[in-house]
């Protein structure tokens, strides 16, 4: 499918087996969940397997309820959960202007409103609770650390000049605010 090296963007997660015929439920990371399966054969992480998708419908959860070709009963959909399907990045449309894929934002380097270096972005997370992006800390900061992706925690992202400006909420990176609730208790113990 890729040539090797080609980048891949993830388009979406196999969630759980659906009825007993093979069908399988995608959590879906395009705009529109159904065109998970519109940029061609899917591939897993390692891009060593392929997967033809035909999307069905919705759920109520808003995921979408797939078929995937030679998947034909319930225990080869169980098999196939947590696959994580991956179209490759020059199959997908050119992002409009003020618009990038996730994966467009690995690498950038992080400066801070005052020049400040903050180090690359090194993941996009979405753990639930909203998109953060995992940064490397640069001599900034020293380590790794995770940053919201808000407007204010980042105002700005110029994929083109391959940078991203982040303005850190204050207290986030604060050691001592973290360290120092633990020693006070520790104080009156000498």
């Amino acid at each position: 499918m890729a040539a090797r090296g080609e980048r891949k963007v993830l388009l979406g997660v196999v969630a759980a087996a659906h009825g007993v015929r093979g069908e399988v439920r995608i959590r879906s990371f395009c705009a529109e969940p159904l065109d998970v399966a519109a940029y061609g054969p899917l591939s897993d992480e390692a891009g060593e397997r392929t997967f033809t998708v035909r999307p069905q419908s919705l759920s109520a959860k808003g995921e979408v309820i797939a078929r995937i070709e030679g998947i034909a009963d319930r225990n080869g959909a169980e098999a196939l959960r947590g696959l994580r399907l991956y179209a490759r990045r020059s199959a997908l449309p050119p992002p409009g202007p003020g618009e990038w894929y996730e994966d467009d934002l690995i690498g950038l380097a992080a400066r801070g409103p005052d020049g400040r270096e903050w180090g690359t972005v090194l993941a996009v997370h979405d753990f639930g609770a909203g998109t953060v992006l995992e940064l490397s800390g640069g001599s900034s900061h020293g380590r790794a650390f995770m940053l919201p992706f808000s407007d204010a925690a980042v105002p700005a992202v110029d994929v083109e000049a391959g940078t991203i400006t982040v303005d850190p909420p204050a207290g986030l990176l604060d050691d001592r605010a973290a360290t120092g609730r633990r020693s006070e208790g520790r104080e009156g113990e000498d």
